[in-house]
């Protein structure tokens, strides 16, 4: 058996299709959606998933606005930053690019998005939302987790969901969104006890540890469909997921690749949740 790869980036293409399609709608009745992104320090890696995004927003229409601040800034200016962005109706979506500079309280910092202007889905608000079931912005990575499944006409309903990782940004809305969808879902993390018990059950198998090679070929169900959430630089400087690829590709029926996997969908995720958001404002 040798697993069918999930391209992300085709996947991720139809999405922001669609969400072209919105825009022009959008355009058509007056409004432009906007979204501004807020960035603290130098960091290379987050100034290219900046790039990334406000790349993907202009592919489809929208408008956006970089807000930089040097790595000194105070958490007080980064949250004046955002209360104004706030008010300004121009603005639908607002993102605070993660990590943020030590001294600087993230939940702080987010906790002043508007909920309406969420787009990462992480406001209290939000994940509240997404916990009873009510329309919300959800977070990105699981959004495009889900999408990825829809896509490809992967069963969720009565399936065995495990999800290995149990951050409030990928594991814990990804559980509570295959739940909804009717499966029965198991959350696990790095220190669980014999997690192979666990993953060999699972019939959609989440990853998300930030721990290359975590999950190996015998770990994984054969027939299982697995995604890769990880993303890890190596030594030699390869791109590595938390799953050993070619041994879990030898018994899944499905697999993500790392990269152009779940990447590109997170992306795509947060420009529909910017549209969104808009249409929210409009009326739409």
């Amino acid at each position: 058996m040798t697993a069918k790869i999930i391209d992300g980036v085709a996947i991720a293409k139809v999405v922001k299709e669609e969400c072209r399609n919105r825009v022009e709608i959008l355009k058509s009745k007056g409004t432009t959606p906007g979204l501004a992104v807020v960035i603290v320090g130098e960091d290379p890696a987050s100034k290219v998933y900046v790039r990334n995004k406000i790349h993907a927003c202009e592919e489809v229409g929208i408008h956006s606005a970089i807000h930089e601040f040097p790595g000194t800034a105070s958490q007080q200016e980064i949250i004046t930053c955002v209360r104004g962005l706030n008010q300004d109706p121009a603005i639908h979506g607002i993102l605070v690019q993660l990590p943020l500079p030590a001294g600087i309280e993230s939940r702080r910092v987010l906790e002043g998005i508007a909920a309406e202007k969420d787009v990462d889905g992480f406001h209290l608000r939000n994940v509240g939302a997404l916990t009873v079931g009510e329309p919300a912005l959800p977070p990105c990575t699981p959004a495009g987790i889900v999408r990825m499944l829809e896509h490809e006409k992967i069963a969720i309903w009565g399936q065995n969901a495990v999800i290995v990782g149990a951050s409030n940004i990928v594991g814990k809305p990804a559980a509570l969104m295959l739940l909804q969808r009717g499966a029965t879902v198991s959350l696990c993390n790095s220190k669980t006890q014999n997690l192979a018990q666990y993953t060999i059950m699972a019939d959609i198998l989440v990853v998300a540890t930030g721990r290359p090679g975590i999950i190996t070929g015998p770990m994984v169900k054969k027939g299982a469909t697995v995604i890769d959430v990880g993303i890890n630089r190596l030594s030699n400087g390869k791109l590595v997921g938390d799953v050993d690829f070619e041994g879990a590709r030898n018994r899944a029926t499905y697999i993500t690749p790392v990269p152009g996997g779940v990447g590109p969908m997170t992306v795509a995720c947060l420009v529909s949740n910017t549209v969104q958001a808009a249409e929210r404002a409009a009326g739409i």
